[in-house]
């Protein structure tokens, strides 16, 4: 029986989370069906856009991605506390992305739009009863715009009903409930992005990380060769802005600032995927290219070990994934019985 999500999700402990879904009957969510002809490819471009759309609106931030022919990968952050410093009107805003609102909401809006353009003489003021409605349904809202259960419930919801519409059926689209895995520490994040990003290639999708589309590396690298920065992606240390050109100078600002985003460096991590990629595809007997020793050394990984993990995570981890003591501690607080595939997290994390 599957696990309740208090049980998988404790935002107390990591913010952290790799999630996937699967289509059912192992249907094609993107690609080519060789049998029928059918081109599905075009359905990648709806992801990654209801991808964007989430992440501008939730409290949620997009670490890593990739689309399969079958199945999705995400690695979220949850930036716990960002959501409390929205006010009413930004979180029904927010909302409204995605909903349409309860009359009451919608009539707070408009009157706030009239206030706004100078004609506050043609708006109403809200009832007392009115007031406390639009209160308890902020506090609902704000909730779920920093929750990973609705966010996945809106982009797979999304996904699933422009297929059907497509394919003229109805029915499930995906196998079941998503699948999402806590991610307990640094190193067992730099496993899973690189397991994310590098999977297309995997799958022979891609031969390279600048064909690799629709992932979070390509996504990045364009980013990078236009000099910026990933619009819609959580930032690496080297590309978070520093808080001496922060125009906002809030105390919330400033948090923000100093803690959205990865705590290790664009450029490590790029170079150690594409070290990564070139030890998988070395054919010979020789011995393999030697990966970057900057970002595993932070890490604390060895090389033999990395290129195991970043091969067969899922395979190596069904649950939460990290040191075998922050399992413990995850476990513990979550009142999980067991610790699965901790004997996995002493041979290759610890």
């Amino acid at each position: 029986m599957p696990l309740p999500r208090y049980k998988q999700i404790n935002t107390d402990i990591t913010p952290y989370y790799h999630c996937t879904s699967r289509c059912v009957r192992q249907s094609f969510l993107c690609g080519k069906d060789v049998k029928t002809g059918i081109n599905y490819e075009h359905r990648r471009k709806w992801f990654t856009d209801r991808l964007h759309k989430l992440t501008q609106a939730f409290a949620i931030d997009l670490c890593a991605y990739a689309v399969m022919h079958n199945h999705i990968h995400v690695v979220l952050h949850i930036a716990k506390g960002r959501a409390e410093g929205w006010s009413m009107d930004e979180v029904f805003l927010r909302w409204r992305m995605f909903y349409k609102c309860p009359p009451v909401v919608r009539f707070y809006l408009e009157n706030r739009a009239l206030e706004k353009e100078g004609s506050a003489s043609n708006s109403q003021a809200c009832s007392e009863a009115e007031l406390n409605e639009l209160k308890a349904l902020s506090v609902q809202y704000r909730e779920r715009l920093q929750s990973v259960s609705w966010f996945m419930r809106l982009l797979n919801e999304y996904i699933a009903r422009r297929a059907n519409k497509e394919d003229d059926c109805k029915g499930y689209f995906w196998e079941r409930r998503f699948r999402s895995q806590a991610i307990l520490d640094e190193k067992a994040l730099a496993a899973v992005m690189a397991y994310v990003d590098l999977n297309p290639i995997r799958a022979s999708i891609a031969t390279s990380l600048n064909n690799s589309k629709y992932t979070s590396i390509h996504y990045r690298l364009n980013a990078h060769k236009a000099r910026k920065h990933p619009k819609y992606l959580m930032l690496f240390k080297d590309q978070a802005p520093n808080v001496k050109d922060c125009k906002d100078k809030s105390p919330s600002a400033l948090s923000l600032n100093n803690t959205a985003h990865l705590s290790f460096n664009f450029h490590d991590y790029k170079e150690l995927l594409c070290a990564t990629l070139t030890a998988k595809q070395t054919k010979t007997n020789s011995e393999p290219p030697r990966f970057p020793t900057r970002l595993l050394s932070t890490l604390g990984l060895e090389q033999k070990k990395w290129h195991i993990i970043t091969s067969r995570f899922e395979m190596l981890f069904s649950g939460p994934v990290g040191e075998p003591d922050n399992m413990t501690t995850f476990a513990e607080k979550c009142n999980r019985g067991t610790r699965p595939n901790v004997k996995n997290a002493i041979q290759y994390l610890s």
